[in-house]
Formats: structure tokens, sequence, C-alpha cells
């Protein structure tokens, strides 16, 4: 070690092992531009420290967590392991490429307690990012409980954040949060303290200069608990937090980690580069667990006609549904969700009789199921159907024989052990009867479809049924999609329910019929509800109609083309040979853009639907391509999307 002024020690992983064995490879990404660095300060904190090209995107921040048995806030390096270099392919049907490839280096660094005790650090880097985790690959025959973790990531002074506010525990309607369903709260000085005891969700959006870093955790598994950023960030230093007492399937669960040993936590997932890298990364599921699912060929990627978005309950009856059987059809969409008191309402018998009617359209049934115990005071049946396992694969089996395809499961209890427990029982078993999941009211996206190809799409996030609970959460919409696609949709597929051409009871809605086509391209899902009703589909020009029957059900590829989190965006997404590009305005003036699209190699001309002459009408025209740029003019709230 190397003894510097004030007192510090440092150990920079740049060619330094206690043993002083030879020389080893810096801590880097396989490109050589991001670089991490670990430092142990006089009270033996180990910090790191992450640069990439020379600039530091992390301030020195700490490791370390607290076991009951075992404190390891004060930490030495006993050995660093040797580079291992990660090459993968994978699927992943439901999530922003249908087809993934990454590589990056790993290294194993073990540290050790004042006590001797040891712990094992894993470094994971990629090109536009890093992930850490904590293993103790020890076997024990007690119990041991994680009680916190120390983790931190620090920020310059000067950086801002776009910060999602984390519900205290069964603060909301029917004792239903934390479900990650609030506005971010954007372009914030670093070290803003939380409005809810809770603090900060998962995922996180800061920037300093040119360098954006966007925190979330990934491969999150039983018996771990999700976990969230703690309200205080002194100095702008946000840490780890545990969830609250009561986000558990049953009150008296613990809500920290509890395990025998071996035990490792999620990672720690730091994406850091330009707007474009963290779009653009696959990194949460990279480091996701491979599936478990020996055969995923009934997991169908598709969109669905959906009553209630608009239509609340009284939608969910046998002649309504059908009617949705008939639009998906025409259409060409795959599949209708009946949703909630769906058993009281119409029952299995009449259900059957849907899915016999809609087998003869090609189109396929989801329903509507209540996950919660008591957890809750939801009202909405079916409800406790598939709380144990042997309930729950009965059911599974009994709607599986059916017809059924997939179910949307609503209303979780948090992010406690118990309820990660829950979620895999859930997805296991779900794949075990060839069922596909939609989770709503739910925890955000952690590489879990990866695992499980039949996780198609989680919620979290405010989405469009609030847009028709009021009237400010409508104002606040074109804000709020252009910070999702920047920072919630970047981590996994995303159920907003987008588009809405028609008009909503009792709301105006301030976006644009041009704003709402974009968001075909902008949001990604596995399955992708649609809440426009038919009566306004069918009022639509015969071009937005074709184009709404030919939205991909998946995509190969994704790129940022411009934009800026709450002001707009412009994304490009690939299907076959085609490029998708679409941009909506969130300002109240109107913005021209110069568009760079020489990167996707695509052809000169394309064919582009945006406003018309008022907010509630299109126009369709072909623009061309000048030296691989394009000029478009965004109307306020307004919006586009081009099919080259």
């Amino acid at each position: 070690m190397k003894k510097l002024l004030g007192g510090f020690l440092s150990l920079f992983i740049i060619g330094l092992l206690a043993s002083c064995s030879p020389k080893q490879d810096a801590l880097t990404s396989p490109d050589g531009k991001i670089t991490v660095e670990l430092n142990q300060d006089s009270a033996k904190v180990l910090k790191y420290t992450i640069k990439k090209d020379g600039v530091t995107a992390i301030e020195p921040s700490v490791l370390g967590l607290v076991r009951s048995d075992a404190d390891f806030s004060s930490l030495e390096i006993v050995s660093i392991g040797a580079k291992r270099s990660v090459q993968e392919t994978y699927v992943t049907p439901a999530e922003k490429r249908l087809n993934n490839s990454f590589k990056a280096n790993e290294w194993d660094v073990k540290v050790k307690n004042p006590e001797g005790k040891e712990m094992t650090i894993t470094f994971h880097i990629g090109d536009n990012g890093v992930a850490f985790r904590y293993a103790f690959d020890e076997t024990s025959t007690d119990e041991k409980t994680i009680e916190k973790e120390n983790t931190s990531f620090r920020f310059a002074a000067t950086s801002k954040a776009w910060l999602h506010p984390h519900d205290d525990v069964k603060n909301c309607w029917a004792q239903t949060c934390p479900s990650y369903e609030d506005n971010y709260i954007t372009d914030i000085p670093v070290g803003t303290e939380a409005p809810k005891k809770a603090g900060w969700s998962f995922p996180a959006l800061f920037n300093n200069g040119e360098t954006w870093v966007l925190l979330t955790e990934a491969g999150l598994e039983p018996p771990y608990c999700g976990t969230r950023l703690a309200q205080h960030s002194p100095d702008g230093e946000y840490f780890i937090e545990f969830p609250q007492q009561g986000e558990t399937v049953k009150p008296t669960d613990p809500v920290t980690p509890i395990s025998k040993l071996p035990l490792r936590s999620p990672w720690r997932v730091i994406m850091l580069g330009g707007l474009n890298d963290i779009v653009e990364s696959s990194m949460v599921t990279d480091v996701s667990e491979p599936s478990r699912v020996k055969d995923a060929g009934f997991v169908k990627p598709g969109i669905v006609a959906w009553s209630w978005g608009v239509e609340k309950d009284p939608s969910v009856n046998y002649d309504r549904q059908k009617q949705y059987i008939d639009y998906a059809a025409k259409m060409t969409w795959e599949y209708v969700l009946v949703d909630g008191l769906w058993d009281t309402v119409i029952g299995y018998e009449k259900i059957q009789e849907l899915i016999d009617y809609a087998k003869t359209k090609n189109v396929k049934l989801l329903l509507w199921y209540n996950s919660a115990g008591d957890w809750n005071t939801t009202y909405q049946t079916p409800k406790n159907a598939l709380l144990t396992r042997d309930a729950r694969r009965a059911e599974f089996e009994k709607v599986s024989k059916m017809g059924i395809v997939g179910l949307k499961v609503d209303f979780w209890p948090g992010d406690g052990p118990s309820a990660i427990q829950y979620y895999y029982d859930m997805m296991q078993d779900a794949a075990d009867y060839k069922l596909m999941l939609n989770f709503h009211g739910t925890t955000v996206p952690r590489g879990w479809s990866r695992t499980f190809p039949n996780l198609m799409t989680l919620e979290s996030i405010k989405g469009f049924e609030f847009i028709t609970f009021s009237q400010e959460t409508a104002d606040l919409a074109p804000q709020h999609c252009a910070t999702a696609v920047f920072a919630r949709n970047v981590v996994g597929p995303m159920d907003f329910t987008p588009v809405c051409f028609g008009e909503i009871p009792n709301i105006q809605r301030r976006t644009s019929n041009g704003f709402e086509i974009a968001l075909t391209v902008l949001f990604q899902s596995g399955i992708q509800h649609y809440v426009e009703i038919p009566e306004s589909m069918e009022k639509q020009p015969d071009y937005v109609q074709e184009y709404m029957k030919n939205v991909p059900r998946s995509w190969d590829d994704v790129k940022l083309i411009d934009g800026f989190p709450a002001k707009y965006a412009v994304f490009a997404r690939k299907s076959g040979d085609k490029w998708y590009v679409a941009g909506i305005n969130a300002e109240t003036a109107v913005k021209t853009l110069e568009l760079d699209l020489s990167k996707l190699n695509i052809s000169k001309e394309g064919t582009m639907i945006t406003d018309g002459d008022t907010n509630r009408t299109f126009s369709q025209k072909q623009v061309s391509l000048n030296n691989g740029k394009l000029s478009v003019e965004i109307q306020p709230n307004g919006g586009f999307v081009i099919v080259f």
C-alpha cells in the first residue's frame, strides 16, 4: 500500500494485490474506456471510484454490508482474482432486443473484515457500465441476516437527477403501495431529499456535463429483498435502502434477507456514458441468470386489445368482450385481455365460450388476477386464487386447459423477501403450464424476463390508467412519457398501456394523436396493451389503422437519435428490414430538429405519420433524407412516426 497525505491509504486496482504477487490487469471494460479503482480510507472503509475516459462518473463510494454475525463495514482486500472475459448471446422475447450479445470483464475481489471473516465482491465491467455484487461462498448450517447494506453511489455536487419517489408502504388507494406508480421529479440537484421516508426508486438517472449515469439493480433472487435509494443523500451520496415493514406476503415476514450460506446479493448496476449508452444498454439482462424455462416456444410477443383502460369495470361483460375479440381480429392483434371481476360477471363457463369464439378469429385470451392476500383492501376478483402453491397450480392447470395463454397479475405486496419468493414461484409455475405473465401494481424489472422468458411485461409506471383518474396526471403526461423512455423503460418492458386517439371521460387529454402513435415505437413491452377503443379506431384514417395493424411485436435493435429527459425524445427501433423512427415533444412550443439517421443505414425514402391540422387529427407524407439527415418539426405535446 502507498501512504497518501491526509492519512488515506490507497489500493488502486491497477497492478496491486495485497499478496504482492505479479502485476494484475486493471479493472477496465473490454474497450478500456471504463475503469474501476478501489481505495481504503483511514477507517478501513473500502470505496470504489468509476471513471470513463478518465472522467469521474461515480465519486469514491462505499462498499460493504452488515451481517447479523459479522460487520463487513471495514474491509481489507485479501486478493484480486484473475480477469474473466465473459461473452454471451441469449434471447429475450419480451425485451428491447430479441437477440442479445455482450462481452465484459469480471473480477472477484476477496475482502475480509477486522475479525478475518471473508466476503467476495464481483465486478462486471462492460463497455457501457459497471455492475457489482456481494457473495458469501462458504456453507453454514445456521441462518444469517443481512441487516443492511452500506453500498453508496456518490455524485459530484454539480450533478442533476431525475428520480422516482418511492411510496411508503400502504400509503395509497386500498393499501396497494409501493407499486412504482408516481411521476418522476426531474432535473433536481443531487442530494435533494425524497418526499417520503421510503426514498427513491430504481431506476435513478443522473447527469453531470457529458456523463449520464443510470442506477438500478438486477439478478434479484430469493431470499434477497428488492432495494431502493434512501431518503437522504448527504453531499450527493445515495445509499441502498431495504424495504419497509409490511412489504411482505404476511405482516410478520422479515424485510431483510435471511438465509443459510452461500448467499449473494443482487447486482448493483451502474450504466454510464452518453444518453445513447443508457437507452441502448442491455446490462440488466446481461448480468441476470439464464433462462430456467426449458421450452419457451409458447412465449409469443403480441398486441392486446383491452377495454378496461378507457371503459373501466362496466366493460367487463360477455357482450363487450366479444366485441373486443372482433376488434382484435380486425386489427390482426394477437390477444384480448379480460380484466378484473370476470369471474363473477362473466364466469368460467362463459369465458370458455369467449375462448372458443376467439379461436375462430385467430385471437387468444388473457385473464386478470388479483395476487393479493390480506396485505391490501382491493375489491377486484378473482382474489386469493394464486396465493398458495397448490391453489395456484390448480388454477393454472384449469385455465391453461381452457385455452388461456396468459395472466395479468395485479396488486403485489412490495419488495420484501417473501414477496420476491412469491414472484419467483409465480413465474416458475406459470412456465410449467405454458402461461405468459404480466405483472401489475408491481416492482420494477430486474432482469427476470431473461430468467423466465414468459414474463412479458411489468407495469411499475404511472401508466395510462392514472391519466383517466385525474386531470393533474393528464397535464403531466407529456413530460412523464418523455422521462420514462430514459429511465423506467430502459431497465425492462413497461406496460404503460399507451395509444388513445379518442377522448377520455371527464379528462382533457393533453397529448396529440401524433404523440400517441409515436408511443407504439418509443414504449417497449413484450405484450403491448393498447387502450384505443374499437369505435374510436374505426374513425381514424385508413393509413393509421393499417399502421396500427402492422406495429412490430418484437424488436431487433434500438438507437437513441436525439432527446433530453422530460423534454423530447426521438428513438429508432429496427424490426426485420425496417426501421421505425418516432419522436415526441413534451414542451409547449414547436420543436424543430435536425435528425442524423446516417448510422441506421436506411433507405432514403420513408413514410411519416404525424399531427394534422389539430391535435386530434393525423397527416401522412413522404420524407427524404439528405446525406442521412432529416429535418422534422414536432408540434407542442405532439409527435411522429416514420417507417423506412
